[in-house]
């Protein structure tokens, strides 16, 4: 695994590219994101963001989500692909929200991770924008980013990946970082052809050093 040393490096530099490190889903209300984030499964964060506004005009409020039928909330979401059942999952979330949570987003991933389609990656990510509290997203960039630097083994699970992050990146900096990696992957180590030549990170990543 990568030495605490060059793991800080990667971090700092990261800072340095992405000092506001947002998450680039946009929402006003805390039950809004973990909606956002159900409706990105499969999707990019673009097309969420395009389809939101429309969605959350036509539903103002977290009672008007679980009064709704789901059928009409899939038209809205359409293009975000799999909306059947993103529709009844975000129902079924609203309904539990009030229900089970006096119309407030939980705050411990037990309590996240019970609500419909909800999984560790959306509950991680809650509790670091929403609660201010360590947060582990292991989404596809995360994923594919720390197996290539070296500071996960480059499994593609994401259970495994979030333990090995865990031992590898401090708390207060998970957030953050795992942030950092999404726009990172964007920008630089895409999915496809990543631009190692010229790479801020190539010092202290395992691939592009092999690739020498």
């Amino acid at each position: 695994m990568k030495s605490k040393a060059a793991v800080k490096r990667i971090i700092e530099t990261l800072k340095g590219i992405y000092p506001d490190a947002l998450c680039s889903l946009q929402y006003e209300k805390d039950y809004e994101l973990l909606f956002a984030v159900r409706l990105s499964a499969q999707c990019t964060d673009a097309r969420v963001n395009q389809v939101t506004p429309a969605l959350y005009a036509r539903f103002p409020t977290l009672e008007s989500f679980a009064e709704a039928d789901p059928a009409e909330v899939g038209e809205y979401i359409r293009s975000c692909g799999f909306f059947n059942g993103k529709a009844r999952d975000i129902v079924g979330c609203a309904r539990r929200l009030i229900d089970d949570f006096g119309g407030r987003v939980p705050g411990t991933m037990e309590e996240l991770t019970s609500l419909p389609g909800v999984g560790r990656k959306t509950a991680n990510l809650i509790l670091g924008d929403i609660f201010g509290q360590e947060g582990y997203v292991c989404d596809t960039h995360c994923i594919r980013i720390t197996g290539r630097l070296g500071i996960t083994d480059g499994s593609k699970d994401p259970l495994q990946v979030e333990k090995q992050l865990r031992l590898a990146i401090p708390p207060v900096e998970s957030n953050n970082f795992c942030h950092r990696m999404v726009l990172f992957g964007r920008d630089t180590c895409t999915a496809r052809s990543p631009k190692c030549q010229g790479c801020p990170l190539a010092g202290d990543c395992d691939t592009a050093k092999a690739q020498k």
